[in-house]
């Protein structure tokens, strides 16, 4: 599978985590000849406490290795039938954290909740490849070297698929088929809410679209990008403004007419509701949200956008007024083509709970709010 040619422009073999074997190891060792790497889902990698290997990732592609790992019943971990033991056991549902020693030789890469559809990386795109499976997200993949030493491209990746009789494709048109599937899995069903008739609409890997009234293609539609708080949106903790801007929004929106919020599966800025309690636990020792993620092993905020720049484009729609007090959020969107007409505030009062967090949002992560 290869890459677009303004990323890495390379190739990897993979195979699934569940379908190992040592003869399979064996070969893509010889033939692919770089390092060997196993990307898992998320949900994985916290129930088997694998930490990320180190906590300022500095990789220019947001490579996220956790420590590596070896299986308990392995000897030196390197060998093919060693190295399949240990990627078989991370795609079992029944392992355990103390079923791995650390460090090991085997190397988690922890893929992007979305899959490819939020990042086109090889580790999205080989645990996406395990979801449509039906497998455990789990799988092994191996950059390919020519035999002088340098990185296959396109017309060598292309003549060893065809030298052993393996599938060719690009993470380009897995992301295409994956678009297709999600943009059409559901249509709009109607949302009653306390703020008016919505409707909503599914969009894959926990996506959604709520929408009200009519939405105009020649004009600029009012949006709202929510990342997902499970805390704040559906049990009201303090600790965030989360659930009050999506109210907020909601309410906004109904009183224009029409409008959108995409709900995006970015859970605790993108690290997930796990670590993101985990930040909570470190918070509550005095560090504040930006460091909580540090600490971790995560950048400050691990959300992209370019998802909802593609749901955006899927809905047909031109322009858009952001309600949004985060210039990151912006940022992106821009560079992924969205043109924002207005940016829309969208303040919450501070409370005694929650004023510290929204002070780190506007002097550490430098959010528009004027009202503090």
């Amino acid at each position: 599978m290869a890459d677009d040619e303004d990323r890495e422009a390379e190739g990897d073999m993979i195979g699934l985590g569940s379908k190992v074997t040592p003869e399979k190891i064996n070969f893509i060792t010889k033939h692919a000849r770089v390092l060997l790497c196993t990307s898992i889902g998320r949900e994985i990698a916290e129930r088997l406490e694998l930490p990320q290997m180190w906590q300022d990732n500095t990789d220019p592609f947001g490579t996220a290795f956790t420590v590596s790992v070896g299986y308990k019943t392995t000897t030196t971990g390197i060998s093919a039938y060693d190295r399949a033991t240990t990627i078989k056991a991370l795609a079992d549902p029944e392992a355990k954290p103390e079923d791995f020693f650390k460090p090991g030789h085997c190397f988690p890469l922890v893929a992007k909740d979305g899959g490819v559809l939020e990042r086109n990386g090889h580790t999205e795109a080989s645990v996406t490849l395990a979801r449509l499976a039906g497998e455990a997200e789990v799988a092994y993949i191996c950059e390919i070297l020519k035999e002088d030493g340098h990185m296959a491209r396109r017309p060598e990746l292309e003549e060893i698929a065809k030298e052993y009789d393996l599938p060719y494709f690009t993470i380009a048109e897995l992301q295409e088929y994956c678009w297709s599937v999600a943009s059409s899995r559901s249509e709009f069903v109607k949302l009653p809410t306390d703020y008016g008739d919505f409707e909503i609409k599914d969009y894959g890997n926990g996506n959604l679209v709520i929408k009200e009234g009519e939405i105009a293609k020649n004009e600029p539609v009012m949006l709202r990008i929510h990342s997902k708080c499970l805390t704040g949106d559906v049990f009201g903790s303090k600790r965030c403004d989360c659930g009050h801007q999506l109210h907020q929004a909601m309410r906004r929106i109904e009183e224009k007419g029409s409008g959108l919020i995409l709900y995006l599966n970015q859970e605790g800025r993108g690290i997930g509701l796990t670590n993101k309690l985990r930040a909570y636990a470190l918070q509550d020792q005095g560090h504040d949200t930006y460091d909580a993620n540090l600490l971790l092993g995560f950048a400050p905020d691990e959300r992209k956008y370019d998802v909802a720049a593609k749901m955006i484009k899927d809905l047909g729609i031109k322009q858009v007024q952001l309600l949004t007090n985060n210039p990151d959020k912006i940022k992106q969107l821009e560079e992924a083509g969205v043109e924002i007409t207005d940016r829309l505030p969208l303040e919450i009062a501070a409370t005694a709970a929650d004023g510290r967090y929204l002070e780190t949002k506007r002097d550490r992560f430098k959010h528009m709010l004027v009202s503090l």
